[in-house]
């Protein structure tokens, strides 16, 4: 059985197994009614036997266009790979559309990203090795080599004790781990106020303080990509390392608001000069004090220790004024970001700029109490001009200079809905934070803060021009 679940894809569990489990069972379309009993998982499976009937897809899906394409596309490789089984007789297969019920036979429930890649005959082999009657969370490990903020510094003793999914190689839950979930969600609310990473999260729900179980790791869900000889040994794989749709959008159709203040003027800004800012065709610096030497814009916006909302709507306004060259895409970032602008040439040509697109690293706050999805500032901030057109024309503005900006303007777009899309390859912080396994198979577009690294020496390692962007970068910088 194949679903796409679409509700705002990575937002899908921001709110957790509320968003992520209970819609399988329950959803049709975007519409989520309460669900009571979940599935008739006692009933006594032979322990010997498992075909595809008992696997539900689900491919986790966002509102954007580009990805409603990339999951009908898996969707449909899904069903052409049944087909050839059932031609040949090798499963017993029933595939049909998840609807209101997928039936109360099924033994697990497969998470895919719209990347993942999917070997369905070498996944049968693979679930046939456990017993569907046991609570089971299967994936691919990930472990953090310390503790870090994205975790809430979780485990801070021994980071690498505990393991989390990769979700780019699918994950799996079998059903009676489901059921006890959602009666679990049923009776206790969640409460997290944020919502950072979801792999983790997730994982540290299920495993309920050693009262649940741990990720068993499954060798064979693997995010080599799919065309690598290595793949031959796994069940899943990933599609591609580098999102490129078409011609890249030409760095002089995106303009590069970076926000930074008098006090990093010397040692922020000429880190931005030495490594991305060579990248970028139109680009401007804003700044409580104007700086002619760099030069820096003053927006007559007092600086603020945090929250910067003041600044970020003025940049909005003159992003659509007559001060700055028209173009159809705009970048906001700290002075210490540190970004590719070859690689995100490369990914904006998956997105219609016609539409309103907001698109960086995706957090949540407050989603299983009705909260809303943000865009993390810290990794870059990339907006459609239709989307700063929609958000000004709603009359959103900050309630103080020095409110969260990402966070106001993920209630303003949530206020509007306008999808806030996700991609991995934006990072809210430096490399030393995530897990090594999580960017290997990974072309990063960017990562935040320079504490306690050399930042030019981030920017060569991780994000320096490679095969991926060559070519991208031919015209050279023009600072306003």
């Amino acid at each position: 059985m194949l679903s796409i679940n679409s509700q705002n894809g990575y937002s899908v569990a921001r709110c957790f197994l509320l968003w992520s489990l209970m819609p399988l069972i329950t959803a049709k379309g975007n519409d989520v009614e309460s669900p009571t009993k979940i599935l008739d998982a006692d009933k006594p499976p032979s322990e010997s036997q498992l075909d595809l009937r008992d696997v539900v897809f689900v491919i986790q899906s966002q509102r954007n266009s580009f990805h409603v394409r990339q999951a009908e596309k898996l969707r449909k490789d899904l069903l052409l790979q049944t087909q050839a089984l059932q031609e040949h007789g090798d499963h017993p297969l029933r595939v049909k559309i998840l609807s209101s019920q997928f039936g109360k036979n099924s033994s697990w429930i497969m998470f895919l990203e719209e990347d993942t890649r999917v070997k369905l005959q070498k996944l049968h082999e693979v679930l046939k090795k456990f017993d569907r009657r046991k609570e089971w969370f299967l994936g691919k490990p990930l472990h953090d080599e310390e503790s870090t903020i994205i975790h809430h510094y979780a485990f801070s003793e021994n980071p690498a004790a505990f393991q989390y999914p990769d979700f780019s190689a699918g994950w799996a839950l079998s059903i009676p781990l489901v059921n006890r979930l959602t009666s679990k969600i049923e009776e206790e609310p969640l409460k997290s106020d944020f919502t950072i990473d979801l792999k983790h999260e997730v994982a540290l729900y299920i495993w309920e303080d050693g009262k649940g179980p741990r990720l068993t790791g499954v060798p064979e869900l693997c995010t080599i990509p799919e065309h690598n000889p290595r793949a031959q040994y796994c069940a899943t794989t990933v599609s591609s390392q580098s999102p490129l749709c078409g011609q890249p959008v030409k760095s002089d159709n995106i303009f590069v608001a970076v926000k930074t203040c008098k006090k990093f003027h010397s040692d922020r800004v000429p880190v931005v000069k030495k490594t991305w800012g060579k990248q970028a065709s139109l680009l401007e610096y804003y700044s409580d004090y104007a700086d002619l030497s760099i030069p820096t814009i003053n927006l007559g916006v007092p600086n603020t220790e945090r929250g910067h909302c003041g600044k970020t709507f003025a940049i909005l306004r003159r992003f659509l004024s007559s001060h700055v060259p028209n173009t159809d895409w705009l970048l906001i970032v700290d002075d210490d970001t540190l970004i590719s602008l070859p690689r995100l040439q490369a990914l904006l040509s998956c997105y219609d700029f016609s539409e309103p697109v907001c698109l960086g690293e995706r957090y949540g706050y407050g989603l299983g109490q009705g909260g809303y999805s943000y865009i993390t500032g810290g990794g870059g901030m990339v907006f459609s001009r239709e989307a700063v057109v929609q958000l000004l024309a709603s009359g959103c503005k900050c309630y103080s200079n020095d409110a969260p900006d990402d966070m106001v303007l993920g209630m303003c777009l949530n206020a509007l809905r306008v999808p806030v899309t996700h991609s991995p390859l934006f990072h809210q912080a430096r490399p030393e934070d995530y897990a090594k396994e999580f960017l290997a198979h990974q072309t990063p577009i960017s990562f935040h803060k320079h504490w306690n690294i050399d930042p030019i020496a981030v920017f060569n390692k991780w994000l320096k021009n490679d095969k991926h962007t060559e070519g991208l970068q031919k015209s050279t910088k023009d600072e306003l």
